[in-house]
């Protein structure tokens, strides 16, 4: 959706997801289902859970860090590049 703010256009985007990631259903009545929001105002992800355990299942999933996880890369074979 576009936007004016200040003299400026700010496209923002609000993608709702209703396929709980962690056991595939599709939630057809978002109705009282737990969610969470992911990203900011310009650019947000709203994803629709069956239950408040799938919910917890996914926040309990660790975050990925490939620069601190993944030293050995394409561009670093060995691993010995330290920024």
């Amino acid at each position: 959706m576009d936007m004016t703010h200040g003299g400026l256009i700010m496209n923002y985007t609000n993608i709702i997801s209703t396929t709980d990631p962690i056991n595939g259903f599709n939630i057809t009545n978002l109705k009282d289902r737990p969610h969470l929001v992911e990203g900011d105002d310009a650019s947000k992800l709203t994803i629709y859970f069956e239950s408040k355990a799938s919910l917890q299942a996914y926040r309990d999933i660790p975050v990925e860090r490939p620069e601190r996880d993944l030293p050995v890369t394409q561009s670093n074979p060995t691993g010995d590049y330290a920024s």
